[in-house]
């Protein structure tokens, strides 16, 4: 039996994430010897500057982990996907990552992942029922 007692919070403060991450790089530090969990993130305006897309994700050491690609419906199939992905492979590779992954469920974009190169390496069925979530690598 333990002398803790725990305490749900739902949803966490942002103040709680944080301290969370900050004893994870903390400890982290102490073996690696350099910071990871950079985040990082590139959004896309039109010349009104409305919100039409974005992408975002975190550095760690050598590798790109990209979290959110959004693209605002109207402005789908116009390439602006592949856009943001090359700008943040782009970003990524200026601080020194040399691969990169990203997820995604099987009914938002498989195909597009793996038309920009980027290769299957798990999968989880029926993450949601019906669709597995896919997990992919790619060398930068």
């Amino acid at each position: 039996m333990s002398d803790f007692t725990f305490h749900t919070k739902d949803p966490a403060s942002p103040e709680e994430v944080e301290e969370l991450l900050a004893g994870l790089e903390k400890h982290t530090l102490e073996i690696i010897g350099s910071p990871g969990f950079e985040p990082v993130a590139i959004h896309a305006r039109d010349p009104e500057g409305n919100l039409v897309g974005g992408i975002t994700g975190t550095i760690n050491w050598k590798w790109l982990a990209i979290k959110l690609l959004w693209v605002r419906e109207d402005v789908r199939g116009r390439g602006l996907g592949r856009d943001l992905m090359n700008a943040i492979e782009d970003l990524g590779r200026s601080r020194g990552c040399l691969r990169a992954h990203v997820d995604t469920l099987g009914f938002q974009a498989p195909a597009f992942y793996e038309k920009l190169g980027y290769e299957p390496f798990a999968e989880l069925p029926d993450y949601v029922p019906g669709y597995p979530r896919i997990y992919y690598k790619k060398v930068l």
